[in-house]
C-alpha cells in the first residue's frame, strides 16, 4: 500500500509541471480580454455636450473599449472665453470667473480640468454662431492649443469640426447665405486651423452634412404645420432632421435649429467613437431608444465613411 501510495505522488509530480507549462503556453481563451481605454477631455459648450451625450453607451456596448471622460463646458463658449478664463486663473486662483467648470463636484478652473488626469485627448472646438468666420480663430486657438499643451503635454489635441444649422433657421441665413455656405465656411476655417496647430479633425460636421444630403436622411420642412397657430402637443413632421426642431417647453412652442436633437447627438457619438477608438462603429447594437434599427445603422454607416473612408459631401470639405 505504501509503495503504491509512494508511485503515485512520483507520478502526481511528474505530471503537474507539464500541465501547468501547457496552461501557460495555451491560456484560457474564455478569458476576458483587457479593455483599451482612452482618457478624454472636451472643451467645449453644448456642442460637445451633444457630441459626447451617447458616447459612453456606445463605449460600453463595443465591449472592449473603456472610457473616462471630462467635460470643460460652458454654453454658447468661443475659443476666446476659454482662454481668457483661463488667464484670470492663472492670474488670480481666488476669482471665481476663472473657475467655470465642474470637477468632482467642485468649481475648477482649465487648469485643474487638464491636470485631473493623464488625458490622452484634448478636444476643442469654436462657438457655432462664429465658426464660420476664420478670423474669429485667430489667435484665440493658437493661445488655447498652447495652454493646453503646458498642462497636458502628452495628450493629442483634436479639433471638433461642428455643424451648420438647419436649412429654416430664421436668424443666421439670409442675402444668400444658407446651411450648405455655412457649412463649407465653417469646414474651411476648421480645417485651415488644424493644419496651422497640426491637429486632426473631428469631422461631425462633415458626417451631419453628407446625412442631410442622402436621400434616406434629405430634411423636409412639414407644410402642413403652422407654428403660429399650433397648440401643444401638436408638432410638425421632422422624422429626418438631425437637429432639435421644433418642441414645446412650459406650455411655448420652442424652434431650436443648432443644436442637436436625439439622432444627431448619436450621428455625432459615433463619430466621436470611431475617430478616438479606432473600431468599426457599424458594429454597435446601441441606439437611443426612440430610434428605428434602420436610422442608428444609416447613421452609423454616414460616421464609418466620414471618418475611415474620407467620404466628402457634394457641398466639399
Amino acid at each position: 500500500m505504501t509503495r503504491l501510495l509512494h508511485s503515485l505522488l512520483t507520478s502526481l509530480l511528474l505530471i503537474l509541471p507539464l500541465a501547468l507549462t501547457a496552461q501557460e503556453n495555451n491560456p484560457d481563451k474564455s478569458a476576458p480580454a483587457e479593455k483599451r481605454q482612452i482618457k478624454l477631455l472636451a472643451v467645449g459648450n453644448s456642442f460637445s455636450g451633444n457630441a459626447s451625450k451617447f458616447l459612453k453607451d456606445i463605449v460600453k456596448d463595443s465591449g472592449n473599449c473603456e472610457l473616462v471622460f471630462a467635460h470643460a463646458s460652458i454654453g454658447g463658449c468661443p475659443l476666446e472665453k476659454h482662454y481668457s478664463l483661463a488667464m484670470k486663473h492663472e492670474a488670480n486662483p481666488d476669482d471665481p470667473e476663472g473657475t467655470p467648470y465642474t470637477l468632482n463636484g467642485k468649481k475648477s478652473g482649465l487648469k485643474e480640468m487638464l491636470l485631473a488626469d493623464k488625458w490622452q485627448y484634448v478636444t476643442i472646438q469654436q462657438f457655432s454662431v462664429i465658426s464660420f468666420k476664420i478670423e474669429s480663430y485667430r489667435p484665440h486657438a493658437k493661445n488655447l492649443y498652447d495652454y493646453i499643451r503646458k498642462y497636458a503635454p502628452d495628450a493629442e489635441i483634436g479639433i471638433h469640426q461642428t455643424w451648420a444649422y438647419r436649412p429654416d433657421d430664421k436668424a443666421l441665413f439670409k442675402d444668400g447665405f444658407d446651411s450648405v455656405k455655412m457649412y463649407q465656411k465653417l469646414t474651411d476655417a476648421y480645417y485651415t486651423i488644424a493644419k496651422e496647430l497640426g491637429c486632426k479633425v473631428i469631422p461631425v460636421g462633415t458626417a451631419f452634412q453628407l446625412a442631410y444630403e442622402s436621400p434616406e436622411w434629405e430634411f423636409k420642412r412639414d407644410e402642413n404645420f403652422d407654428p403660429k397657430n399650433a397648440k401643444p402637443p401638436e408638432l410638425p413632421k421632422e422624422q429626418h432632421s438631425l437637429h432639435a426642431g421644433y418642441y414645446w417647453k412650459d406650455k411655448k412652442l420652442t424652434f431650436d435649429t443648432h443644436h442637436a436633437n436625439f439622432a444627431g447627438e448619436y450621428l455625432g457619438g459615433c463619430v466621436w467613437f470611431e475617430f478616438f477608438f479606432k473600431e468599426d462603429v457599424r458594429k454597435i447594437k446601441f441606439k437611443p431608444s426612440k430610434m428605428s434599427e434602420q436610422d442608428a445603422a444609416f447613421l452609423r454607416d454616414i460616421a464609418h465613411k466620414v471618418v475611415s473612408e474620407s467620404i466628402k459631401p457634394k457641398a466639399g470639405n
